[in-house]
């Protein structure tokens, strides 16, 4: 299937936009196909802001409509108590929300940029996507990663090259409780290796036997050298935060 026949079959739908490559690419492809859609961005404390300035800036560029809609992740206990399920509860909750707000606004099939590079098999979210029935155009259409970057790229999309991103929670240590200052100091953090000129990178919290919470920097092997020259900034800046600040030596993938 391609997406000019998704959208054929399904001309007006409600799309669940987070700003990144994927969502990106659908709200582009829904513009170009679809008869009518709108984007609904859920803002949450799992969100950092520059996904919603990004998320903004895709939809002006497109001149598509887009609905902020305001969800408070952190009032959900199963959620915030961060056990292995916890994406399964956090896309019930979030999923649910746009549900609700595309019915309101008389849309009644809601999507989501899920592609086919996307192992599904150990995600409890997608389980919930399952479940609540959102569809995943571009996995449907069997679109990778990789083809979506390029077909973005050659439809002027900012997003083309936009290092994956996951939410503020993935970098908090599994059954510690999820809090608004952890969140915050975790995007506070990643704030800074970004004006440092870092991407492609998680600051983790690591909590030691003692409790003591400590950064866990994870980096792509060419940012080692970038990391080496502003070691002594980052780890005044860190500290602000953390009791100690390490650096995995296993490098992330590279995006």
């Amino acid at each position: 299937m391609e997406l000019k026949d998704f959208f054929i079959k399904y001309p007006k739908i409600a799309l669940a936009f987070s700003g990144g490559v994927d969502s990106s690419y659908l709200l582009y492809a829904a513009k170009k196909y679809a008869k009518e859609c709108i984007a609904y961005y859920v803002n949450s404390d799992f969100q950092p802001e520059f996904e919603l300035d990004d998320a903004r800036k895709l939809c002006a560029q497109l001149g598509m409509p887009l609905k902020e809609i305001k969800v408070d992740v952190l009032s959900d206990s199963k959620i915030i108590q961060n056990t292995s399920e916890r994406c399964y509860f956090c896309k019930i909750n979030i999923f649910s929300t746009i549900l609700k707000n595309a019915r309101d606004d008389g849309f009644s099939v809601v999507i989501d940029g899920t592609n086919a590079s996307d192992d599904v098999s150990d995600r409890p979210g997608f389980k919930a996507l399952n479940e609540l029935k959102v569809l995943s155009p571009l996995r449907e259409c069997a679109l990778t990663k990789s083809e979506i970057r390029k077909l973005s790229k050659k439809a002027g999309l900012f997003t083309w090259n936009k290092p994956s991103y996951s939410c503020l929670a993935t970098r908090q240590m599994p059954c510690h409780l999820i809090t608004k200052d952890a969140l915050t100091r975790t995007e506070e953090s990643e704030n800074f290796l970004f004006s440092l000129g870092f991407s492609n990178f998680r600051v983790r919290t690591l909590v030691l036997e003692n409790m003591e919470e400590c950064a866990g920097i994870e980096l792509s092997k060419k940012q080692y050298k970038l990391f080496l020259k502003y070691r002594s900034e980052i780890n005044l800046e860190l500290k602000k935060h953390y009791s100690k600040i390490f650096v995995n030596l296993e490098a992330r993938s590279e995006q």
